[in-house]
């Protein structure tokens, strides 16, 4: 019998704007505004492994739920998107509740940029990832076998075109480098609320690259209460 049992080593890890779960866009892709860099381990820290990479826009990332580790699973989870309260098949999800805590993300590849002190940095947009998250594998994403335009989305066609219209005054968008700012309102454009909590009077407080941000929505319209720095 073959070993049922691997060792993964950590290649990377990824530095983000999201020192927390909240506020993490749900799926990659969704607010290309995120910058993301992804520094590597010293054992991997060799431009020849990058070589020919310059040459593809876009990449797979294979990580750990670093920050959603259990020790048991269940067969079953509940989607946020569809209230907290159905249950659904783990393998009918991207929950991060899995026998093996392995996400699964694609991003834009900006630039591969040489650092003396750390070796070749990979400069990315669109992650969905916890700042420090571990990287396992990184392989160039293929348009003419990656991408399946007719597939079928299941449950989660009824929440895909979910967005929120922003509302900021300009004095607290001062608050915000300019480089951040489009990152910032995409993800409160696309809710970072759980979808079960409709509170118009509730504030939430969101970490987002050395900022604390507060916010209350009133039904498509989320208002920023407050950006100061942390």
């Amino acid at each position: 019998m073959s070993n049922e049992t691997m060792t993964l080593k950590v290649i990377a890890h990824i530095h983000t704007a999201f020192p927390t779960k909240f506020g993490i866009p749900r799926q990659s892709g969704l607010v290309d505004g995120l910058r993301g860099e992804i520094i590597f381990t010293p054992e991997y820290r060799n431009a020849d492994a990058l070589r020919g990479l310059e040459d593809f826009s876009h990449i797979w990332l294979v990580w750990q739920f670093s920050g959603a580790v259990r020790e048991n699973w269940s067969p079953t989870v509940r989607p946020p998107r569809l209230g907290g309260n159905t249950r659904m098949g783990v393998f009918a999800t991207r929950s991060p509740f899995r026998p093996n805590p392995l996400g699964l993300s694609s991003v834009r590849l900006e630039a591969i940029e040489h650092r003396p002190e750390v070796g070749p940095v990979l400069i990315v947009r669109g992650a969905d990832l916890m700042d420090g998250t571990p990287i396992y594998d990184i392989k160039p994403y293929i348009p003419y076998a990656d991408c399946h335009p007719d597939a079928a989305a299941g449950f989660t066609a009824q929440t895909q075109t979910h967005r929120l219209r922003v509302e900021c005054p300009p004095e607290l968008w001062e608050a915000v480098p300019a480089a951040e700012r489009d990152g910032l309102r995409g993800v409160l454009e696309n809710d970072p609320r759980p979808s079960y909590q409709h509170d118009p009077e509730r504030v939430y407080g969101m970490e987002f690259s050395g900022l604390e941000v507060h916010f209350v929505v009133d039904g498509a319209v989320l208002t920023v209460t407050g950006i100061t720095r942390r």
